[in-house]
């Protein structure tokens, strides 16, 4: 899919495809190693590319999936047949993706907030991850919701990074996924609070991208659905969510942008499926740009459970993955 000839608005439609969305399988060490952990798998170089070799040698995943975002260990490593990435990708038609930021650092008074880091010789990892078959990247912000938080000077640093990350991304003729994460389950604030918190911090991202000269038409959103922290008493339904989240979006991303694509944060797999087809379904014909998925954990978590680190197990582990795989592509077309 590291087709020269593709301009970067044609590489962001065909991620967000109509029936396709994206697995992020990009998983540092640590979390990777946590994953492993809680099936009882000693997280070894072998056993991290073991699974996501599962996944992404799973018969007919292409029809569910348009791109894969990767860890830089998973990029260089060849399947344990030793098939190159790129090549078994191609041969699928998936587009490889991959994370370049450099994780999270706190500054001195801002308390728990963070800033990201990777921008430093950015432009020349570009390059080469390019010459290794990437057509896309990642870069994930984060903020936390709280008393005075996000505070404008997270807000407003973050939203800078991720406009100097896309623009450079697009400079070496990448699409650039950008991610402003608020992590909108972990407290007991309303679904309100996620409606205007969201609302602040994709209203300055768009602002930056703008001043950066980033063309909106080649790239990717990664938002935060809106929701209610975890410690919130009220029920929400899923209409409620779908209605809060779009009309969050309507009043932020502009036309221009082919598609937002969904991270799960911490939702289940059917919390996922389900808020993604209410959305589809609700707003089917009425948005500029197509609602899809880059889910992680939500897409991988019933296959891993089933893997367990058993080669006899791959097969069965390989029909969880996909049936999860097809479900949330159904929620596409508004359905579960």
């Amino acid at each position: 899919m590291n087709n020269p000839q593709l301009s970067l608005s044609t590489v962001a439609n065909q991620l967000v495809a109509p029936s396709k969305g994206i697995l992020a399988a990009d998983e540092s060490t640590g979390t990777m190693t946590k994953r492993l952990d809680a099936i009882h798998v000693e997280s070894t170089l072998e056993n991290r590319n073991k699974w996501r070799e599962i996944m992404m040698t799973s018969t007919g995943v292409e029809s569910y999936i348009s791109g894969v975002i990767l860890y830089d260990e998973t990029l260089r490593t060849p399947t344990l047949g030793g098939v190159k990435l790129q090549d078994l990708f191609q041969s699928k038609k998936i587009h490889i993706g991959i994370k370049v930021d450099g994780g999270t650092v706190k500054l001195p008074g801002l308390g728990e907030e963070v800033f990201i880091q990777g921008l430093d010789k950015l432009g020349k990892r570009l390059l080469e991850y390019k010459e290794l078959g990437a057509t896309f990247t990642k870069w994930r912000a984060v903020y936390s919701v709280g008393e005075n938080m996000p505070s404008d000077a997270v807000i407003t640093g973050n939203s800078i990074a991720l406009a100097q990350y896309a623009a450079l991304v697009q400079e070496a003729g990448l699409v650039p996924i950008v991610e402003p994460e608020i992590l909108v389950l972990t407290g007991s604030h309303t679904i309100e609070t996620s409606k205007e918190i969201t609302k602040k911090v994709l209203t300055d991202v768009f602002r930056w991208l703008k001043e950066f000269k980033v063309d909106l038409k080649g790239m990717l959103l990664k938002p935060n659905m809106v929701l209610p922290g975890k410690e919130h008493l009220a029920m929400t339904s899923a209409d409620d969510i779908a209605k809060f989240t779009v009309e969050t979006l309507l009043a932020t991303v502009p036309p221009e942008v082919p598609g937002m694509v969904f991270l799960s944060g911490g939702l289940n797999p059917d919390q996922s499926t389900e808020y993604l087809a209410k959305m589809n379904q609700l707003y089917a014909g009425k948005l500029p740009w197509q609602l899809s998925y880059s889910y992680g954990r939500a897409l991988q978590q019933e296959g891993l459970q089933a893997w367990s680190g058993k080669q006899e197990n791959v097969t069965t582990a390989q029909k969880v993955f996909l049936d999860r795989a097809k479900k949330v592509s159904q929620a596409r077309s508004g359905k579960i």
